[in-house]
């Protein structure tokens, strides 16, 4: 079974940055699609970023430009720099690892408000 770790949620001003990062744990034999997720409170939740293994990456209409998904293979680690955040940006936002089987974090908040 595979654990997921998230961090580095918080509250952040408009136009501010965050930089969230998930670590994968316990039965990894080989990842393969890493990504993000967010959910808003009323709404449904839906995708953000993904990254594959070979590092094609995919991203929401509403963040290209904006956010940047990565992953180190080494740390099983995947990271989303969020730049120019907006109050629409609020949400959980949930890690998910795609290896033999799919794998979710517990979700880590991000704010953004003046």
């Amino acid at each position: 079974q595979v654990q997921l770790v998230e961090s580095g949620g918080g509250l952040v001003q408009p136009g501010g940055s965050l930089r969230l990062s998930c670590a994968a744990s316990g039965s990894i034999f080989r990842i393969n699609t890493m990504g993000w997720y967010r959910q808003a409170p009323g709404k449904q939740r839906e995708l953000v970023a993904i990254i594959t293994g070979g590092g094609t990456t995919n991203y929401a209409d509403s963040v290209k430009g904006r956010f940047t998904i990565s992953r180190d293979n080494a740390k099983n680690t995947v990271y989303l720099q969020m730049n120019s955040l907006k109050p629409e940006d609020t949400a959980v936002y949930y890690c998910n690892v795609v290896s033999g089987s799919v794998a979710w974090g517990q979700g880590t908040q991000v704010t953004v408000s003046s």
